[in-house]
């Protein structure tokens, strides 16, 4: 309780003569004087209370380092050579061409969020419709050249994009 509750709640049990002469006095009332809680905490609540505190701090701290929150992490990160493999491109692997091709169709699909729209973008090494659709929509056309040198290392042929 803060010290000014604490007073008018004693002194609102007083009568009122009383309670005059005691709201005269400037002096406020003293951490000692305040009246203590009603029920004081049980001996077998303060063990649980610090058990689930205990876990709630571990659980946070294991939370923190392994970083749940990125899917990538759990499901196998999308640009790995595997998911390369998985979509038929059988030229060589460049990380960051597969990554700048992968966005191209993550873009497009967060533009008509269309579940199979990122998949179908990808599929056969990124030489589909659905991509040259990506490109058209994603306003890409003046970079088709340079995107076709990219998907040709990762075909492995020319795309005919």
């Amino acid at each position: 309780m803060y010290p000014s509750a604490a007073y008018h709640s004693s002194h609102s049990t007083l009568p009122s003569s009383t309670s005059l002469s005691a709201s005269s006095s400037s002096s406020p009332a003293s951490p000692s004087s305040l009246p203590l809680p009603s029920r004081p905490l049980s001996a077998s609540s303060s063990p649980i209370l610090l058990s689930v505190l205990t876990w709630s701090l571990a659980l946070l701290l294991i939370s923190s380092c392994i970083n749940l929150t990125d899917a990538r992490t759990l499901n196998g990160h999308p640009l790995s050579k595997r998911s390369f493999f998985d979509i038929q491109c059988k030229g060589v692997y460049d990380k960051s061409i597969f990554a700048r091709l992968d966005r191209i169709c993550e873009d497009c699909y967060n533009l008509f969020r269309e579940p199979q729209l990122h998949m179908l973008c990808k599929k056969n090494c990124f030489t589909t419709d659905y991509f040259k659709g990506c490109l058209d929509v994603l306003l890409l056309s003046d970079e088709v050249e340079k995107i076709q040198m990219w998907i040709k290392q990762l075909h492995g042929a020319d795309p005919g994009v």
